[in-house]
């Protein structure tokens, strides 16, 4: 009598069991060893749905990263300029640390939520060290996180991620995010406009000088003119005394008492 169907399919640690006599003479097909992941149709149905949402949250998250794309920023580096001769050369593993110094500068500025190198989407990488990047949240793969969140998050850990590099904020540049107190950028003035401010103010200090030198002039003049009319009177004065002049003036001899007295 042959052996139930139900024996045929048995979780065992061989691949391949070799037929066994059964006790009414009968030979028992071989049963097959499936993995011990494959021994409940149960347990397989629960994790479809799980294997399932992963590949759609990553397909997703894949389309939200594109040039332009809303919460989406271009990262240039400039490697050889910045190490000369010791620069090292770009690959996966230079990408793995800047996605992992992405996601410690999105915790340290986000305490409590857990971001990861999953959380940090790349795409339109190119030989010239450029790329574009998007950081999902942890909560849910699909959405982006606002790029208010990430710009601060950038500034805040700016320099752990240079220095993770060994690059600068000129060598690593977050396209559209300003350096930490970054001074706002001001146009450097024209060299004309230099040469004629300088004509200007050598102009305007040779008018000054003018002016300040004819007033000392002017009134240099005056001291001096009012000094020698000064000493024109004393001199004159000094002559009419050495004449006999002053202030006796003339003896009028007719009304002098000393004349005779007329007598009756």
């Amino acid at each position: 009598m042959a052996a139930p169907a139900s024996q045929g399919v048995e979780a065992c640690p061989g691949s391949t069991i070799n037929p066994q006599p059964s006790p009414h003479g009968h030979t028992v097909p071989p049963r097959r060893c499936y993995p011990p992941a494959l021994w409940s149709s149960g347990e397989m149905l629960d994790r479809v749905p799980v294997l399932v949402l992963l590949c759609l949250s990553s397909a997703v998250a894949q389309q939200l990263c594109r040039p332009g794309a809303p919460g989406g920023y271009k990262v240039r580096l400039s490697i050889n300029t910045a190490l000369g001769a010791q620069a090292y050369v770009w690959n996966e593993n230079e990408m793995f640390l800047f996605r992992a110094t992405l996601a410690f500068a999105m915790r340290t500025h986000l305490r409590g939520e857990q971001y990861d190198v999953s959380n940090i989407v790349v795409c339109n990488e190119t030989p010239r060290v450029s790329f574009w990047f998007v950081v999902t949240s942890p909560l849910d793969a699909t959405r982006p996180v606002d790029a208010t969140v990430v710009e601060e998050a950038v500034r805040k850990s700016r320099n752990r991620i240079n220095s993770a590099f060994l690059l600068t904020d000129k060598t690593l540049e977050f396209i559209s995010i300003a350096p930490t107190l970054a001074s706002p950028v001001r146009p450097d003035p024209p060299p004309w406009l230099i040469v004629f401010g300088v004509v200007m103010g050598a102009v305007g200090a040779g008018i000054v000088v003018l002016l300040v030198s004819s007033l000392v002039q002017k009134n240099r003049g005056k001291k001096e003119k009012s000094g020698a009319q000064a000493d024109e009177d004393e001199e004159a004065r000094v002559k009419t005394t050495e004449n006999g002049g002053g202030s006796d003036g003339v003896y009028n001899m007719s009304f002098s008492d000393d004349g005779p007295v007329t007598h009756m």
